[in-house]
């Protein structure tokens, strides 16, 4: 594993913690297929690296009757994951770009519940 994927990890796994609680809408920017909206406000299950599969996972849902089941995006073969905060304090909202092996991005935007 690289400097970069370790950092990865260790970086998402500290925003799922930070962000327990919060919603989540997923964002997918494709050259050949266009911009689209994979999830709205959803609520965040996890953002992680899995550096097995070299992979980005980001699974909403399976918390409650209302979302019952996780749905997880997938980004394969990641060259970049970009973490930064839209805003000052503990509640702003904090935007996730991964940039996929394909060229592809995606932007995760998590919304955290007011502390």
């Amino acid at each position: 594993m690289t400097e970069a994927q370790d950092t990865w990890r260790a970086q998402l796994d500290d925003l799922t913690e930070q962000c327990a609680g919060g919603s989540v809408t997923i964002e997918v920017l494709d050259r050949e297929f266009g911009d689209e909206e994979e999830a709205e406000r959803l609520p965040l299950a996890f953002i992680e690296y899995d550096p097995k599969d070299d992979v980005v996972i980001v699974a909403v849902g399976g918390e409650s009757a209302r979302y019952p089941v996780v749905l997880r995006h997938i980004v394969r073969d990641p060259q970049s994951v970009v973490v930064d905060t839209l805003g000052d304090g503990d509640d702003a909202p904090v935007a996730v770009d991964v940039a996929g092996g394909d060229g592809g991005h995606t932007i995760v935007t998590i919304h955290r519940q007011p502390g």
